[in-house]
């Protein structure tokens, strides 16, 4: 009997906490009225149908036309979905009222920390501000030849693999999965670049650091348990209590990382330091480098400098965005140029146009040959087009959430439909409720781009509709690297890293279609994977062939 009745204290509150949650909540709330797709039930809603990236392009060109620009869709609740520029704007700018949710927030810093990803408030603008000038066009323009590098060996690593099966005799189709291989070579530029460490993963994948990254990445976000990752996020203590093989395998990598990672962060603090003490300036060009010395300026305040757990949680933040994203990029990229040959040629034969007959190999050119040639790279104007089209039609980044952290009124380019029939020019948004930011719907929208907006025409660049120029965006009025004060610190370096390694690899290699079905998924970024194989893990295989320019050209 005494079990019972406690068992009853334990569930009547927990019953009456769902049933206010699931039911009063939602009828308090004004977004509800708004239109929007039907809700047939307390525990059927709409996320599947507007993140699937395989069919969420259909799905917000059919919603758009039945409700309008400005729509509620359901989630766990009601929540506002717009298309209308000067609705996101508004919510992208307005950081201090629209931030990241605390489950966003808590599932990013079990992983990486509190970095710039997951930081709100006063705690990001000083991370910001820190930054900032680690990323300045000088100090960037310093990394050009890393990047080269890298680029350089990746080619030549693939050379190597293509003649070993030459000589064994294989078949003349090389199949290399360039998913894999990318990302190997994004995460020895990032390491470099991030903190001069040389994980020399393009050779090998036997360094700690590195593995430590990349099974935290890949098994704790591409091929965990959704439903753990819910309970994970709700329920914190779960993993320390009950730890499954990913919360064993995050804690491993997170040892890893804090040793190591934790002792390069002391070692350059006293490299710096023992520059000042002889009056010599330590001269490293890292990003970790340039933090610390930005963290120690004497125009900072103590209370606008950021701690070492912070400078660690940057550098993983660094680590996980800027390896990632730029090598699904040129992953994406590669895929689009082997389903498109012609357009493939077209990029191939514009490259070489900055190649000069009697140019050296790039690795016996000079720190200031390599800027040159990459401005003259970044200067070519259907290479532009190619990546912006690229990121344009597979943005890494499929959708984002944001949080109401008081009452708001979101304004509107495009009249509100309301389910009582009428119309305004302004959504009450109450304190608590989510906004679902399409990056994906914003760039692919027929009624923004033209009605070929899902098909890759890099040549679309040459001559755009008006309407896109109504469109928030940091890059070329893409939504891909976000807007407004939480927009892409690392912008200018990624496009640099995405441009030089589609100058080595189109120029050195013909890619073709394998005959696997490629699908796109969202696994927190847009993964590629083959059909039927998907636990097989991301990967995109291409037929790569070296390219042998002819006589005449």
């Amino acid at each position: 009997m005494a079990f019972l009745q406690a068992l009853f204290a334990i569930l009547v509150p927990i019953v009456a906490f769902l049933v206010y949650y699931l039911s009063v909540i939602p009828r308090l709330n004004p977004l509800r009225h708004l239109n929007g797709p039907p809700v047939r039930s307390l525990f059927v809603n709409h996320l599947q149908l507007v993140l699937d990236p395989r069919s969420s392009p259909a799905a917000y060109e059919k919603l758009t036309k039945l409700y309008g620009r400005t729509m509620r869709i359901r989630g766990w609740d009601d929540r506002l979905l717009t298309l209308d520029p000067v609705s996101l704007s508004h919510v992208l700018k307005n950081t201090a009222v629209y931030q990241k949710p605390w489950q966003s927030r808590r599932l990013i810093t079990s992983l990486i920390g509190c970095g710039m990803l997951s930081a709100e408030g006063q705690m990001h603008k000083r991370q910001r501000r820190v930054a900032t000038p680690a990323f300045s066009i000088q100090n960037l323009r310093a990394l050009i030849p890393l990047v080269f590098q890298k680029g350089n060996e990746l080619k030549d690593r693939w050379m190597i693999i293509i003649k070993k099966e030459q000589k064994l005799g294989t078949e003349n189709e090389h199949v290399l999965d360039v998913c894999h291989w990318i990302s190997r070579a994004t995460f020895d530029v990032i390491g470099l670049a991030g903190f001069d460490y040389s994980f020399n993963a393009i050779q090998d994948e036997t360094n700690e650091l590195f593995s430590a990254y990349k099974d935290m990445f890949e098994i704790a976000i591409s091929q965990g348990s959704l439903l753990r990752t819910l309970l994970s996020i709700y329920l914190p203590s779960l993993n320390q209590l009950f730890p499954d093989r990913t919360a064993l395998t995050v804690k491993r990598c997170q040892g890893v990382i804090q040793r190591v990672a934790g002792n390069l962060i002391q070692e350059k603090k006293w490299k710096i330091a023992e520059g000042e003490k002889s009056g010599t300036d330590y001269a490293g060009r890292d990003l970790l480098t340039l933090l610390l010395k930005s963290n120690n300026a004497t125009d900072l305040t103590p209370e606008q400098r950021i701690n070492d757990e912070d400078i660690l949680n940057n550098i993983n933040t660094f680590m996980f965005a800027g390896s990632d994203t730029s090598s699904l990029t040129v992953t994406w990229t590669l895929y689009l140029l082997a389903q498109h040959p012609e357009i493939q040629s077209r990029l191939r034969a514009e490259l070489y146009s900055v190649i000069s007959a009697s140019l050296p190999n790039v690795s016996d050119l000079t720190d200031e040959e390599m800027q040159t040639l990459f401005a003259d790279i970044d200067g070519l104007p259907f290479l532009h087009n190619v990546v912006r089209e690229s990121l344009r039609l597979i943005p890494p980044v499929h959708s984002s959430l944001r949080v109401a952290t008081k009452d708001d009124h979101v304004p509107t380019m495009y009249p509100v439909q309301w389910s009582s029939g009428s119309t305004s020019k302004t959504v009450h948004v109450p304190k608590g409720s989510f906004i679902h930011v399409s990056i994906e719907a914003f760039n692919l929208d027929k009624e923004v781009w033209g009605g070929d907006a899902w098909i890759f025409n890099p040549d679309r660049w040459d001559n755009l509709p008006e309407k896109v120029s109504e469109q928030p965006g940091l890059f070329s009025n893409l939504l891909t690297f976000s807007a407004g004060p939480r927009s892409c610190i690392g912008l200018r370096f990624s496009i640099i890293e995405i441009k030089t390694f589609i100058f080595f690899l189109v120029t050195n290699f013909v890619f073709q279609e394998t005959g696997d079905k490629i699908i796109k998924s969202n696994v927190v970024l847009t993964r590629p994977y083959i059909s039927g194989k998907y636990s097989s893990g991301s990967q995109l295989p291409l037929k790569v062939a070296p390219y042998v320019p002819s006589k005449d050209s």
